[in-house]
């Protein structure tokens, strides 16, 4: 399941206007068209999410408003001589407003995990869960995307509350800054110190900003989470905050720029894909639109008589349906994205139509007014009304009150339970994970594994292993050895398997689908006398390819060309006796594998260079309506081992496509273990009681072991070496 990587709605409504003047307050001058904004930002998120599969711009408006309100609180605080600098009631502030609602989403979501999602998943929400509590959700999902063993999982339906992470981080960061600097230089500076703060924003709104850039351009994937390339968004509202007072204009043109700019809003998401440009330049476009649409409503300006008086498309947001949808935004945006994810999951769809969509959208607007009216708002305000304009108001008895001891501790249980569910979860997975250190001791008449396929081996009866909860820890023994180059990394590692001290060398290079041969060319080597070398990296096969893509997700791999060029010049000067590699890749626009035609330089060179090449046909890829499955998560969701495979002419043509090149390259060896993997009519997802895939493309271990006998016939046959 791919969907765009949503964005969360954690404004601070209710907050003043940054640089209102005392008598417009006590006028009752609220910016109720920002709370307006905040509807239209969530119902764009709601819907580019539900229906389009695409970022809206919206959270990044989120991210706007929430700097420019609570960077705009932060700084009127420490501009004011003697106001306190205590830290902790602005913390409590922050606990009362995010931690309750989130708390309560947190739970449902794990409930509806264990109901709908298989026990293989289980793991993943666990660490999510802990990670939006701790509120580094985030670097989870940075790791995630780094992580070529992960890059095939399906979407969580707590991957929206990265963003609340980046906003806590910032909030936590911008309160030490504002007000350590204040507790500094406060009677220092004097009259200086606004100047002296707007100084120090800039600054660091321009480092967050070029710094986003650059991270953009080197791994946009992982800086889509980076606080650091986000941070700007935020801090550019805080400087909009300390400036919206002073901006003089005349209503026209306020006018003019309301309306260009809540144009730019609702175009964004339509006109920019934001999963690939954000947090780069064009994330200027919702930023720098919402900041345009703040000082549109500037309480100082040329006209004294339109004093006070907002433009037309303002006075439009503020009115009662823009307002109360914005004041249920961020418990709105909770609650949406898991609910999407579940149904999804649960009607075994990869996204939603017309009426199942309103219908998520219809619930999720429900569930975040009772979740708004009973747990976030009684918990929020200490006492006194409800107030969110002229135009709502609210009856007697809804109106909020001193938070509750009894609904506090609900919400504390919540909160504990699930830390202690999530914790224990992850301990019962590593004691699974410590148990697929046997998988080594398995005795082949009860596993045989690839025999039954090569052999007609019998298969007794036996539990499947890895079982799907070892699976994933499966892995060739140069990913455990870290051999292997990961995203980041251009360098070139070798490191030696087989028989080290031989003089007989295979050097094994490319990506991941050349990695998990190393368990079988590990035992063959040690059999028969020869070295392995490794020149891997992920997801990176040997390839000419100028801009090369990650396989599964297709965004661009820049650092994949540079290791090529690198790892080519290596393994022409060490000259090996032969290079083992992938020849083949599946076609994913239609059925069946071919040799890309990227490979044919590969194959020159080496050819030019005299050095013979096991060119290995690649390994079926599991996939259904176009995107990759892991087989565990089918078992453990009750299919069995042909509903959770793929049938053979899906995924591999009639012939070896790498036979169509022999006669031109006479030092290619093609090597075809297909047959050990699928049957005539279907790739299974377990044989001779041996689970093949350990996710939704690459070999188990264990499996390979079974295959090593296979390979080694075809390997002598290739070389003459036995």
């Amino acid at each position: 399941m791919t969907l765009a990587p949503p964005r969360p709605a954690v404004g601070t409504a209710g907050e003043p206007v940054s640089g209102l003047s005392a008598s417009d307050r006590k006028s009752g001058f609220y910016r109720h068209d920002l709370d307006g904004l905040r509807g239209i930002a969530i119902a764009l998120v709601a819907a580019f999410h539900i229906w389009f599969g695409r970022v809206s711009g919206g959270v990044d408006v989120f991210l706007a408003l929430s700097g420019f309100f609570f960077g705009g609180r932060l700084l009127r605080t420490a501009l004011t001589p003697g106001a306190s600098l205590w830290p902790v009631p602005e913390v409590m502030r922050l606990v009362r407003r995010l931690l309750p609602a989130l708390v309560v989403v947190l739970a449902a979501a794990a409930v509806l995990t264990i109901l709908v999602q298989p026990e293989t998943r289980w793991e993943t929400f666990a660490d999510q869960s802990l990670a939006s509590l701790g509120y580094f959700q985030n670097w989870e999902l940075a790791n995630t995307a780094a992580d070529y063993l992960r890059a095939g999982e399906t979407v969580s339906p707590l991957q929206h509350i990265w963003s609340m992470s980046v906003q806590g981080q910032f909030y936590i960061a911008f309160l030490a800054l504002i007000f350590g600097f204040a507790l500094l230089f406060r009677r220092v500076l004097g009259r200086y110190m606004r100047a002296s703060l707007v100084v120090l924003l800039c600054g660091l709104t321009i480092a967050s900003f070029v710094y986003a850039i650059f991270a953009h351009n080197a791994d946009q994937a992982t800086a889509y989470y980076n606080s650091f390339a986000r941070g700007w968004e935020l801090l550019l509202g805080a400087l909009v905050g300390a400036a919206v007072g002073f901006i003089r204009w005349p209503m026209w043109l306020r006018t003019t720029v309301a309306v260009a700019a809540l144009a730019a809003i609702l175009s964004c998401g339509a006109l920019i894909d934001g999963v690939k440009e954000f947090p780069g330049p064009w994330a200027l476009v919702p930023v720098g639109a919402t900041m345009l649409f703040i000082l549109t409503g500037a309480n100082r300006f040329a006209d004294p008589h339109t004093r006070g008086k907002l433009p037309l498309p303002n006075r439009l947001l503020a009115t009662k349906p823009f307002v109360w949808l914005g004041s249920i935004a961020y418990s709105l945006y909770l609650w949406h994205w898991p609910l999407l994810i579940f149904w999804l999951v649960y009607a075994d769809r990869h996204s939603a139509g017309f009426l199942d969509g309103a219908g998520v959208l219809a619930v999720s607007i429900v569930l975040a007014y009772l979740t708004t009216r009973y747990v976030e708002n009684p918990l929020r305000y200490r006492s006194a009304p409800l107030d969110i304009g002229p135009s709502v108001k609210m009856p007697l008895r809804t109106r909020l009150r001193r938070p509750t001891v009894r609904l506090g501790a609900v919400v504390a249980v919540l909160g504990v339970a699930l830390t202690a569910t999530s914790f224990g979860w992850r301990e019962h997975i590593l004691l699974q994970s410590a148990n697929a250190e046997n998988l080594t001791a398995l005795q082949s008449l009860d596993y045989p594994g690839a025999h039954v396929l090569l052999d007609n081996a019998p298969v007794p009866d036996a539990p499947m292993r890895p079982t799907v909860l070892e699976a994933k820890e499966d892995l060739p023994e140069t990913t455990v050895d870290g051999c292997i180059s990961d995203f980041d990394n251009v360098g070139v590692i070798n490191c030696a398997y087989g028989d080290e001290s031989a003089s007989r060398v295979i050097a094994l290079a490319g990506g991941s689908h050349a990695e998990h041969w190393i368990t079988a060319l590990d035992l063959l080597g040690k059999m028969y006398h020869f070295k392995v070398v490794t020149y891997l990296k992920m997801g990176c096969p040997l390839t000419t390819e100028e801009v090369p893509l990650v396989m599964g997700d297709n965004r661009p791999y820049p650092k994949c060309h540079t290791w090529n060029e690198r790892v080519m010049k290596k393994i022409i000067a060490d000259r090996p006796d032969y290079v083992f590699t992938t020849a083949t890749r599946p076609w994913n626009i239609k059925a069946g594998d071919v040799m890309p035609g990227t490979y044919v330089g590969i194959w020159e060179t080496l050819s030019a260079n005299n050095i013979p090449v096991l060119a290995m046909r690649d390994t079926p890829w599991l996939v259904r309506r176009g995107k990759p499955f892991f087989p565990a998560d089918c078992l453990a969701d009750g299919g069995n081992a042909i509903s959770c495979g793929i049938r053979r002419r899906d995924v591999l043509s009639d012939t070896n496509p790498t036979l169509a090149w022999l006669n031109r390259f006479p030092l290619l060896k093609p090597l075809d273990m297909s047959d050990a993997v699928c049957r005539t009519d279907v790739c299974r997802a377990v044989e001779g009681n041996v689970l093949i895939y350990h996710d939704s493309h690459h070999i188990s271990k264990t499996y390979m072991r079974t295959m090593t006998g296979e390979l080694g016939r075809q390997i002598g046959i290739a070389t003459h070496w036995w």
